[in-house]
């Protein structure tokens, strides 16, 4: 049996809460195309495990919201349920449709509601979730452990403040048919607002231990608008960064002691 509790955003103190859902006999019922831009939490308390659904079409916020109520929804219930993201699988992943197909039923978890938050509470929730800069090649491995939504592609991948885009890279340089998606840095990202060209964008927030390992951007594989480009600038560290030998530098501007003979050269040429 499993409770279903959607995530909303209200515009006075807390700012967020949830209400249980009871319409559906099943979770597909709930989930479904009709609410992509709705945020959910499944508690399944025959696996003691709650589970975080945000829609491709929800906001940033909302998801934010979403991973604060889930943990105090952990505490209320008991600290021995864990907390698991769905969007994790595809939805023929057999986990998936194994929770799809389970019914919608009470059970001992209650709404969270005004009632449920002090003066603080909104503040120390807010600090569940960090944002340090996290290792890169970890925050891939865990990002990647990702499915990418059905329909939609990633067009930018930001870690730690600098962004990155999926490109295509020949696996070979014998062969032009065969290539693989490669991450590229394409530079950090400004102090501030990043404007991209006007785009239906999908946000998916990637965290792991209460710490938010990358921020994915997606559009849906219809939009078949011209290539993204970014309308602010961004830094390209490499460029000044590093250090150069100034030895070369010099030796740019010296004029040799003698100059090649061209005729000389050319003559040799047509020997």
């Amino acid at each position: 049996m499993i409770q279903i509790f959607e995530v909303l955003e209200v515009r006075e103190d807390p700012y967020f809460l949830t209400v249980e859902v009871e319409e559906g006999k099943e979770v597909k019922d709930v989930i479904s195309n009709m609410n992509n831009r709705k945020v959910y939490l499944l508690v399944d308390h025959d696996s003691k495990k709650i589970w975080t659904y945000n829609g491709p079409d929800s906001s940033f916020k909302l998801q934010i919201f979403g991973g604060i109520l889930a943990g105090m929804l952990r505490k209320q219930i008991g600290i021995f349920y864990r907390i698991f993201p769905l969007n994790k699988y595809s939805k023929d992943d057999p986990e998936y449709i194994k929770i799809m197909v389970k019914p919608i039923g009470p059970g001992k978890a209650k709404t969270i509601g005004k009632k449920d938050f002090s003066k603080s509470t909104t503040q120390k929730a807010q600090g569940n979730i960090s944002t340090h800069n996290p290792r890169l090649t970890k925050a891939l491995e865990v990002i990647n452990s990702y499915s990418t939504p059905e329909d939609f592609n990633r067009i930018f991948l930001i870690v730690a403040g600098t962004i990155y885009s999926d490109e295509k890279m020949p696996k070979s340089f014998f062969s032009e048919d065969e290539s693989a998606d490669e991450i590229v840095k394409m530079g950090r990202l400004n102090n501030g607002f990043t404007f991209f060209d006007d785009r239906n964008y999908s946000t998916r927030v990637v965290v792991k231990q209460r710490s938010i390992q990358g921020i994915e951007l997606f559009v849906h594989e219809s939009d078949k608008m011209p290539v993204v480009h970014i309308k602010s600038p961004i830094i390209h560290e490499e460029k000044f960064s590093k250090e150069g030998d100034m030895g070369k530098l010099f030796s740019a501007f010296q004029i040799p002691d003698s100059l090649p003979d061209i005729e000389s050269t050319e003559n040799e040429k047509k020997n």
